[in-house]
């Protein structure tokens, strides 16, 4: 049984190990990186899974826009292969999720399978929609929409710092398009 808590910054060691296990060193040459490069997560979403005393899961989300959308981008997300198959990964990015849906974040995106994130509900992302930094496969940019105005999200996705507090977005029901246009 695992348990999930908000990522603390002594989990920052051991959470770089699992990413460097699970991703190796070449998963800083990839386009989700160019969204974290001078970017930092949203402390709020991002969690940790212990089990039996031990580091086994992380999640991250950054702040980005897309067009002048302000999101989220989910990524990465790290599960210890021995600890795999258990819904651990998927539990990390439902926590994460609600907190945003909660905040009023109105859309998430990220770079991965739509089998396995489609639980959670992202879908891939319309043809054309999102301009990402750099190359990503058409079948794996998954969107979810987590408030109103994440429908009206597309254009150039970049860093969007000025989002890393997550009480910077707008609560659910006070979203006001104009303040993004």
């Amino acid at each position: 049984m695992f348990t999930l808590t908000q990522e603390r910054p002594s989990d920052a060691a051991k959470i770089e190990k699992l990413y460097e296990a699970a991703f190796g060193p070449g998963r800083h040459a990839r386009t989700a990186e160019r969204l974290r490069e001078g970017n930092q997560p949203v402390a709020e979403l991002c969690f940790v899974a212990e089990e039996d005393g031990a580091l086994a899961g992380s999640v991250r989300f950054w702040p980005i826009s897309a067009g002048k959308i302000p999101g989220l981008m989910l990524g990465p997300l790290a599960v210890q292969p021995h600890r795999r198959r258990n819904g651990m990964g998927l539990a990390l990015v439902q926590a994460g999720l609600a907190r945003a849906r909660e905040a009023g974040a109105p859309f998430a995106i990220l770079v991965g399978d739509e089998p396995y994130y489609g639980r959670g509900g992202f879908k891939i992302a319309e043809k054309s929609r999102f301009q990402m930094p750099g190359p990503v496969p058409t079948d794996r940019l998954l969107c979810l929409h987590l408030a109103p105005l994440g429908v009206n999200a597309c254009g150039l996705v970049k860093p969007a710092p000025e989002f890393v507090d997550l009480a910077a977005f707008a609560p659910p029901g006070t979203q006001k398009q104009a303040a993004y246009e």
